[in-house]
């Protein structure tokens, strides 16, 4: 296996990112963050590449930030400056957020900064036994990775706070009733079963899949109304693709469509 704190995998359409320092828990150093930042600009450009994974290699996906590299960055208050060709894995630009979907993959320990990129990614799986916390409040500052906001919107107001001014810790199945977690799933089955999903992703539609999520992201942050008012406009290109007369021509001849992104 590479020394990279971050592994980077091809797997036909997919890329698969997993977190690579085991004997610490994965924890997310600087490093992480730009490895994860750059490998999420290729996943954006790259038209073979249709869906992202993120996991973390070992029994846990990660215990959170490396505190004794990220005090000192966050004390300047920003986050590490990023090379160009980046997209910033925890969302927080929405002008410039990765267009394609992610699915995570949570086992074991995952802390911190791993909610927050389960928060900016778009479908998730947990094992029963992972382990969630939003842990800043007992180290001496709060989730500043999107939490505050998203946690709130994922789960509702009352259990976000429950775990944002406390730091305690809730479990696979907590996350699973909460909706954090859209599948729950025997420990070690997490990666494989997020692969199986991000292929299903990778086999629909490419343009169709973009256009959805990027419609379902204008609701979240625009409003309904401005989703709604977007709907037709945004559609109409995507009725002109290739892939929408391939979908055509497999409906009548009543065989598997096969897409190609144009």
């Amino acid at each position: 296996m590479s020394d990279s704190p971050l592994t980077i995998e091809r797997r036909g359409h997919l890329l698969l990112l997993g977190f690579n320092r085991p004997a610490k828990r994965n924890a997310f150093g600087i490093d992480t963050y730009l490895q994860l930042a750059q490998a999420y600009g290729e996943l954006d450009r790259d038209p073979e590449l249709r869906c992202g994974v993120v996991f973390g290699h070992g029994e846990h996906f990660t215990a959170g930030l490396d505190l004794t590299q990220w005090a000192p960055q966050l004390a300047q208050g920003k986050l590490a400056d990023l090379p160009e060709g980046s997209i910033e894995p925890f969302g927080l630009d929405e002008s410039h957020r990765l267009r394609k979907p992610l699915v995570v993959a949570a086992e074991g320990v995952s802390f911190t900064v791993a909610v927050e990129l389960m928060l900016a990614a778009d479908i998730r799986v947990a094992s029963t036994s992972a382990r969630f916390a939003q842990l800043e409040v007992k180290r001496g500052f709060y989730a500043c990775g999107g939490a505050t906001v998203r946690l709130v919107q994922e789960i509702g107001w009352g259990n976000a706070q429950r775990y944002l001014l406390s730091g305690d810790e809730f479990s696979g199945s907590d996350a699973y009733r909460m909706g954090l977690v859209q599948e729950l799933v025997e420990p070690g089955q997490a990666l494989a079963r997020a692969v199986e999903i991000a292929e299903r992703v990778a086999a629909a539609a490419p343009l169709g899949v973009q256009a959805s999520l990027r419609s379902s992201r204008i609701a979240r942050v625009e409003g309904d109304r401005a989703a709604l008012e977007r709907l037709y406009p945004d559609l109409q290109p995507v009725m002109h693709s290739e892939d929408a007369r391939e979908a055509v021509a497999a409906f009548a001849e009543r065989r598997q469509a096969s897409f190609k992104g144009r």
